[in-house]
């Protein structure tokens, strides 16, 4: 009898097995998982063990990036009446803009986001100093509009072409030697990219301390101020802002700007700046003019591309 019952039980038991779903054994198992001292299963079973999400905004190279346009806008407060603490502020910041790269590298912060910052961040605080020599340099203000263009719309061309035909993931500092050597040598060689963009800067820079100091390019230096208040500043002295408020309702008024460049200095060292720097600016947007061509000419080959895969242009009967 006992026997019977046995072949029975065995039989009952297949049946029930065959009969199981193939999860459930599983969630079977899953149920009879440890549970650790806190009441949580393993790490093993739910993944719990997993790395927290990071913020990308607080990496550093993005941290180092929101400083770099903190003292650009503090440079711009004092472009019209300040050049030495404007160079010094606007310098710093350009200067930051190679350390954001190490620091990308050396924490593994490399983003996009932080590339995109970077590229931003330069574009917006060359415009504005370009801005600034406009109005400094009336003559020359077709010159640095044409400048301004050229630098945002090379970088513009270059970003979209990489995204579109080289994909997300690909770099806009990634140029094949095949699409152009020079643009290649200036993007994955260093020493190259920070020697162009630095004296790039510093040619801008240098025109910049020139408005203040060099009657040969601001002929308004040789004029003396107004007989008022103003009148009573020796030229060459140093300028009191809080008299400077007193004097002037606004800071950024045609005779604010009068009265600094008649607290001018020498102009001797913005001169070399000026001179030195020259060449590698003029190869700089040289660079601009390759990298938008070679940028339309690989958008335009995707075109081809698309417009063939369409079966474009559509074969016409011929009469």
């Amino acid at each position: 009898m006992s026997l019977r019952q046995t072949r029975r039980q065995a039989v009952q038991a297949a049946a029930v097995a065959i009969a199981q779903p193939p999860g459930a054994a599983v969630n079977e198992v899953k149920q009879q998982t440890p549970v650790n001292a806190i009441g949580s299963r393993s790490a093993a079973a739910d993944g719990s063990g997993a790395a927290p999400r990071e913020n990308i905004f607080l990496f550093w190279p993005n941290i180092i990036g929101y400083s770099r346009i903190v003292l650009a806008v503090a440079s711009l407060y004092y472009m019209p009446l300040h050049p030495r603490t404007c160079s010094l502020l606007y310098s710093i910041s350009c200067l930051l803009d190679a350390l954001d790269g190490y620091a990308a590298r050396a924490f593994e912060q490399s983003t996009r986001f932080g590339a995109v910052l970077d590229m931003v961040t330069d574009r917006c605080t060359t415009s504005c100093l370009l801005v600034f020599l406009s109005c400094a340099f009336p003559r020359w203000t077709i010159v640095f509009q044409m400048l301004l263009s050229l630098d945002f719309s090379s970088h513009y061309i270059h970003m979209y072409a990489t995204l579109a035909m080289g994909g997300s993931e690909t770099s806009h500092k990634n140029v094949d030697k095949s699409r152009s050597w020079l643009l290649n040598l200036y993007y994955t060689n260093k020493t190259v990219l920070f020697v162009f963009c630095a004296l790039n800067e510093l040619f801008f820079i240098g025109l910049y301390l020139l408005s203040f100091s060099s009657p040969l390019l601001s002929p308004s230096l040789l004029s003396s101020v107004s007989n008022t208040d103003v009148a009573q500043i020796q030229a060459g002295a140093q300028v009191n802002t809080s008299l400077l408020s007193q004097i002037f309702p606004n800071p950024y008024s045609a005779a604010a700007l009068e009265l600094a460049r008649a607290n001018k200095m020498d102009s001797f060292w913005p001169w070399v700046i000026t001179g030195i720097s020259f060449p590698v600016m003029a190869m700089k947007q040289f660079i601009n003019m390759v990298q938008a061509v070679k940028a339309s000419k690989w958008l335009a080959e995707g075109d081809l591309a698309t417009r063939k895969a369409h079966g474009l242009p559509r074969k016409t009967n011929s009469s």
